[in-house]
Parts: C-alpha cells; structure tokens; sequence
C-alpha cells in the first residue's frame, strides 16, 4: 500500500477515524484514500470525471450529502470561501468533528488558522507540500459559511454558488461568445461545459431551437443551469465533455472550454472537447468556441473540420473561432 499523507497521519495518531459507522469524504478529486476503511467511505463528488474514477475503484458515490455521518473527511479544493463550505458541511454533518487534508498552494496554512479561531484544532501533520488536521467545529460557528453556500443571485441575475467556474460574474469570453452568435443554429445544439448558463440561455432565444444539451462535468453548476433555465427544451447532462455522445447528431456544437486542470494548464482539454464537437455534428454542422488567444486550437480545428475561421468580436485576450464541415477522419 502506497503511503499517503492522510494514512501517515492516521499511523502517527494526529488524527483519527470513528471506530464504526459512515464516513463522508468530501471534495475528493483524484487523492489517494489509501489506509481508509472503503466499505465505509461514501464520497460526495461534484466532479464527473473524478466520481466515475472512484466509482471503477470501487468506492460508493452520491451526488448530495446525506442526513449525518460518523466521521468526515474534507479535501481542500482551491476556492477559499469553496473550502469553508466544505468544513461547515462537514461539521453539519458529524456534529462538529472533521478532518482537513490540503496543499499549501490551495490555502491550507490559512485554513488552519481561520477554523482555530472558531474552533478546536489538533496539531497538525505536514508532509508532502501540505499539511493535515482534526477540527472540532459548532455548528452555529459556520452558520455564515453555511449561507454562502446556499448561493445567490449574480449582478446580472444568474444563480450560482462558491466553486463553479465564474461564480459571481459572467466569464468575459462567453460574453463575447454570445454577443455574436448567429441567430439561427439549428434545431438541435449542445452547449459543451455549459457552468451554470450563461450561453445556454442566450443559445434558446435564437431562431430554430428545438432541443439544447448542456453538458457540464460540475454537478453544482449544473445544479445552477437548471434553476436558471426553467425551458423544457432543454436536457442536462452530468458528464464528461470529452466522453459525452449525442443520440442524434447536432446541427450546433457551442463552447467555451476550460484549459485547467486545477492549477496546472491542460490545452489537451480544449482540444479533446473539439474531438467531441466534430464528432457528434452534423455533416452541414458547426462550431463556435471562444478561448484564450495563446492556445494552440487552430491546428486541432483544421484537423477535424473542413472550414476554420476566426470571427471578429475576439480582443487582445480572446479569439472566437467558427468551424464547419465537420470530417468523419479519424
């Protein structure tokens, strides 16, 4: 068994796990839960492609939180107010003890600090760039962090939570994206990592529209697209952009594809949701995608499709791309 921070910790006593009953993990998105009793884990996973990776290793999933747990571990994600969500959840749901297990790069020394203030902390274990802790936290102690995330309404009156991508504005690249979509798609489109809307509510006032698949890997953000999207045409899909497959090929493939993959810049991302969008067209179908204007999609899209062009509308930092003619090439 391959030694992890969390396991050595456990070994080394600076925390420790309930002797029976459930323990909730939350924010897991690719750790090692080595040293962890797995017939008793359940992971909440808003992540896609990470539950269906734990889900083949053969660890149970749910979507949402249960009504309690004996014990809980949390994961800290990148987003700080994200993270205070995730340690008042986990209080909520143990009665007030949890474990936090992060990186430095992602706000856990401050973390630590913060939950010591409003509560009692163990000496924490360090390893490996990051560093893992008991908390015991009241649950009247996190109300606030409680509320925050409940949600809320952007300025511009869109519904979104802590931790989706753009969570308290719209991403200026969909906003130059939908400013110059052309008024007839087609009957049936797709919105590739749709978040919580924003182009799939534009894409439903054009001409012609018939059925729109968003398509989001962020079970929380598509939790948001459905409560601002109230539009019987449209169908949600929890799933991976890379993978995901219509039934029926589209006449419009729209998109603004993520390039991270946490921290790290992952351009292979961008270019596999294009696999994806070349795929599920129609012959006659087409793409429009907005990115950054230093990635390389240009080769990808030509690739694939028998038309490329960049349309104006674009700025210094991003290029809108129109692609056509799809190729059935592999």
């Amino acid at each position: 068994m391959m030694d992890t921070r969390l396991s050595l910790a456990l070994e080394a006593g600076y925390v420790s796990l309930p002797a029976e009953g459930e323990i909730v993990v939350l924010g897991a998105v690719g750790q090692s839960l080595a040293g962890l009793p797995r017939e008793r884990l359940l992971l909440v996973c808003d992540d896609v492609v990470a539950a269906n990776a734990y889900e083949a290793q053969g660890y149970a999933l749910a979507t949402e939180l249960p009504e309690a747990a004996a014990g809980a571990i949390v994961f800290v994600p990148r987003g700080r107010l994200e993270g205070r969500v995730l340690f008042a959840r986990a209080a909520r749901l143990t009665g007030g003890a949890f474990i936090v297990d992060g990186v430095k790069t992602d706000g856990v020394d401050s973390h630590f600090k913060e939950l010591r203030k409003r509560g009692i902390c163990g000496a924490a274990y360090s390893k490996a760039h990051g560093k893992i802790f008991g908390c015991e936290l009241a649950q009247d102690g996190a109300q606030d962090w409680l509320e925050a995330g409940a949600g809320g309404e952007t300025a511009e009156g869109f519904f979104s939570v802590p931790g989706v991508f753009s969570a308290d504005k719209v991403d200026e690249g969909s906003r130059l994206l939908e400013a110059v979509l052309p008024e007839k798609l087609g009957k049936e489109i797709a919105d590739l990592g749709a978040g919580w809307g924003y182009l799939s509510r534009a894409i439903l006032t054009r001409q012609t529209v018939e059925s729109l698949h968003l398509v989001e890997a962020s079970h929380a953000a598509l939790g948001c697209a459905k409560k601002n999207i109230p539009d019987a045409r449209a169908q949600f899909h929890w799933a991976d952009a890379t993978r995901w497959q219509p039934r029926a090929s589209l006449d419009t493939v729209v998109m603004n594809p993520p390039f991270h993959t946490g921290r790290k810049g992952v351009p292979e991302l961008g270019q596999a949701f294009i696999a994806t969008a070349a795929a599920a067209l129609k012959g006659v179908g087409h793409l429009y995608m907005v990115a950054n204007r230093h990635l390389p999609y240009e080769e990808s899209l030509r690739a694939r499709f028998g038309f490329v062009e960049e349309l104006e509308g674009g700025n210094s930092r991003f290029k809108i791309l129109h692609a056509a003619k799809p190729s059935r090439k592999r």
